[in-house]
């Protein structure tokens, strides 16, 4: 089995709130990630001496993510969808917020190029979350699941989407054709399932909130076979993904947020070298 490090790097002194969606931008060689809370977007440069760079952000934003547009990216939060222009700071809609009373929480590019995204009850106690999907070339939004109680991870192979509940405790394996998503086989699993990552041999890592771990799963078909776990030295790791000229660095969010006594490194984003080589980030076409 490839080797993952028991070395993890804290990067950086800044904590977030909530940290999450972590996407890498090989154009740049920079990982982007927002602290949704706190309605921040982060940027930091590995390779140039660790510089980093923190935007505001209008509302609360659970993910931005990259399109084919050199430094224009996608925007997913309560006030909309919408294309940012980086260096111009600039904010243009897509597309409003369906769902009033909820704020989004994962999101990714599908490998059609469509924008897949959730929403959430902001104090996650209500389960009247939702998945949805934006058609790039349409800019129709369809509604693929209801009832979600805290939606989290999107990761897709050649045989479907895996996809999570967090208080419910599962992960899903998802079929989505004829624009409809049928759920093919649940996994429960202990603790609460948050964010992950994919390799590019079906390896998924996941951020397990509570637990202080990331557990390590082997993708085969539908099938989830649990390999292990990797130890961090946060207590509510939130997602992750794969980073660095290789895409070997394993780059994972955090968040302090309910600690009644936040650990020094909680809400940091953290770093693990690994033998492994990730999937890249998809685009969204413009």
């Amino acid at each position: 089995m490839s080797t993952v490090s028991t070395e993890v790097k804290i990067i950086g002194k800044t904590r977030c709130s909530l940290g999450e969606t972590p996407v890498w931008c090989a154009d740049s060689q920079s990982l982007l990630w927002v602290d949704i809370l706190q309605q921040r977007l982060f940027r930091y440069w590995p390779e140039q001496n660790e510089r980093t760079e923190i935007h505001p952000l209008p509302a609360a934003t659970s993910a931005v993510l990259l399109t084919t547009q050199p430094e224009t990216f996608l925007i997913v939060s309560q006030s909309g969808i919408q294309i940012y222009r980086y260096r111009t700071r600039r904010f243009t809609l897509r597309h409003p917020w369906p769902d009033v009373g909820t704020r989004p929480n994962e999101a990714a590019i599908a490998p059609d190029g469509a924008l897949w995204f959730s929403s959430m009850d902001p104090t996650a106690v209500r389960a009247i979350g939702c998945w949805y999907r934006l058609s790039p070339e349409t800019n129709v939004l369809q509604r693929l699941a209801a009832e979600q109680w805290v939606p989290n991870t999107l990761a897709w192979t050649t045989q479907g989407v895996w996809f999570a509940d967090s208080l419910r405790h599962v992960i899903y394996h998802g079929v989505f054709r004829s624009d409809t998503l049928t759920i093919t086989r649940r996994y429960p699993v202990r603790g609460i399932p948050d964010g992950s990552a994919l390799t590019c041999d079906d390896q998924l890592f996941n951020a397990r909130w509570g637990e202080n771990c990331l557990v390590r799963y082997q993708i085969s078909g539908d099938e989830l076979h649990e390999l292990g776990s990797v130890a961090l030295p946060v207590a509510q790791p939130s997602s992750c993904t794969f980073g660095g000229a290789t895409l070997s660095d394993l780059y994972i969010t955090s968040a302090y947020d309910g600690l009644t006594a936040p650990g020094a490194a909680d809400g940091a984003l953290l770093k693990i070298s690994t033998s492994l080589t990730g999937t890249p980030a998809r685009r969204f076409p413009l």
